[in-house]
């Protein structure tokens, strides 16, 4: 695709005004804690949009669509938990994190467990992080390299690059006010591309709705390979098939153990307040479900539109011998007018580069807090660790760019497969660990090691069974459920088994909460 130069104009000034900003508000990175919270003194609603961003990959830009275009509305069924997800997050989460100086969820580990937890958590931590931003790179590389003309080594090293560089320069503040406009600039481009299909059905919106209903687009229904009709799913307990229950179960276990990492945490403790911190959960339970459905409707649209103008592509996804995640970039290439396609370009570049500079600042957070101060340099003055900081930045971005590189150059699915295996194994059970720490005054290192060894063992029998080398047993779509409820089974076991000393365990449990100890 050869882009209009309107569209280059457009994907340049959202560059160079992100950059822009992240310079500005670098000259105010004057210490070690405004590089990494940002004066502690964001508002709420700032940070619920930047969770909001950092939620919306461009991953899920491409994915949501392709998915309910595909088939109906069955995977936004994962997102119906999430409003409970934000009661957890306001009663139980953020009175652990907002306590005392805790600035990182590995430095409840460490005071609940011990160091050798906490490392463990950390290291985790980074290498899933390093995993998870390298594909996104290059899955954002691939679709920018279709959507611009440029090679996908070129698009890494722009994407990537500029992402490295605001991020790295600007610290967590250029984070969270770069999430904000991004945010905004990724909904426009939802926005962009509903509106232009609603202009073009004949008949509209309501068009679509009558046509998609008719067809049971909206349905909690899946795709039967074999037959490639929809079919609805059961609604109850089910550890051998996809239930709506079970979904709901799925997300939400997803989504606590994303609320029980380091990016989560250092949002909250970055608030001005608790109740500030409070009011960002508000804002993300009231965003992210209104942006899913928006998505997901997108998808369902675009059916709709292909049914009145089919062409070979949509035609080929449908019949299953192309890609669904073609379908939007198909879109954008053949149907936006200039100017329209270069903010929606934009829109989908920053749906990355928000998930992006997030975890690349929340990775060098915990190499230098939790690892390098920790363990290494223990003493040093402030500006030092503020140097460690942005250093730890720059490796942790040189990674995930070289990261992106190895994905383009290997077998994708082979590496996509080692990716899997790899955070599968290492990460299986870390919100178990957590939730274990919380709600039970029982347990020390010994318990925790005891269930990790559990979970990893349990995590490589789940993996040899869906690659068929053992009797399958469960749907592997519920790995994560039973690893962290193994994490807790088996930690408190051995809890049980090894005796532990009375310690004080003020703050450290729901059960041993002090009264004002929130900030």
């Amino acid at each position: 695709m050869k882009l209009h130069p309107v569209d280059i104009v457009v994907i340049i000034v959202y560059f160079a005004l992100t950059v822009a900003l992240a310079l500005r508000i670098s000259r105010r990175n004057k210490n070690a804690d405004r590089y990494f919270l940002g004066g502690r003194d964001f508002p709420g609603w700032a940070i619920g949009i930047s969770f909001v961003g950092a939620m919306i990959s461009s991953v899920t830009f491409i994915a949501l669509p392709a998915d309910s275009f595909k088939t109906a509305w069955v995977r936004y069924v994962p997102y119906l938990g999430f409003p409970l997800l934000i009661l957890i997050s306001v009663y139980v989460f953020i009175p652990f994190f907002r306590r005392g100086t805790i600035t990182s969820a590995y430095q409840y580990l460490s005071l609940r467990f011990g160091p050798s937890i906490s490392a463990y958590g950390a290291c985790v931590f980074l290498v899933a992080q390093i995993i998870r931003t390298a594909s996104v790179v290059y899955l954002m590389a691939v679709l920018m390299a279709a959507l611009t003309g440029l090679s996908v080594e070129g698009s890494i090293l722009i994407a990537g690059g500029i992402t490295a560089l605001y991020t790295v320069k600007g610290g967590f503040e250029a984070v969270i006010w770069t999430d904000v406009i991004q945010t905004f600039v990724l909904v426009l481009g939802a926005v962009v591309i509903i509106a232009v299909i609603i202009w073009n059905v004949p008949g509209g919106f309501w068009e679509i709705l009558r046509e998609a209903m008719a067809a049971d687009k909206f349905s909690i229904k899946d795709l039967n390979p074999a037959t490639g009709a929809l079919e609805p799913i059961a609604t109850g307990f089910s550890f051998t098939e996809k239930t709506v229950t079970m979904l709901i179960l799925v997300g939400l276990t997803q989504y606590i153990a994303g609320k029980l990492n380091q990016e989560s945490v250092q949002r909250w403790c970055s608030s001005r307040s608790s109740r500030e911190a409070t009011k960002s959960m508000v804002v993300l339970g009231a965003c992210s479900l209104p942006v899913w459905a928006a998505f997901m409707f997108m998808g369902t649209a675009l059916w709709v539109y292909y049914q009145h103008f089919p062409d070979e592509t949509s035609l080929g996804i449908l019949g299953s011998t192309l890609k669904a995640e073609g379908i939007l970039p198909h879109f954008i290439i053949t149907v936006l007018p200039p100017g329209l396609s270069g903010v929606v370009i934009s829109a989908a570049l920053a749906a990355a580069m928000s998930t992006l500079s997030s975890a690349i600042n929340s990775g060098s957070m915990v190499l230098v807090h939790d690892l390098y101060k920790k363990y290494l340099v223990k003493t040093r003055d402030d500006r030092h660790y503020l140097r460690a900081g942005r250093l730890a930045s720059l490796l942790v971005s040189a990674l995930m760019v070289g990261g992106a590189f190895v994905f383009h150059l290997s077998n994708t699915k082979t590496l996509n497969d080692f990716t899997i295996i790899i955070t599968a194994i290492l990460g299986g059970g870390i919100a178990g660990m957590f939730l274990f720490g919380m709600l039970c005054r029982r347990g020390d290192a010994r318990a925790v090691l005891a269930g990790i060894a559990a979970t990893v063992a349990f995590t490589i029998y789940a993996l040899l069974m869906q690659y068929g080398a053992l009797p399958r047993v469960f749907d592997p779509y519920y790995t994560s459920i039973i690893g962290n409820v193994i994490m807790v089974v088996v930690c408190y076991a051995a809890s049980l088994v090894f005796r532990t000393r009375p310690r004080d365990l003020t703050n450290l449990t729901i059960w041993d909460r002090t009264p004002g100890s929130v900030r």
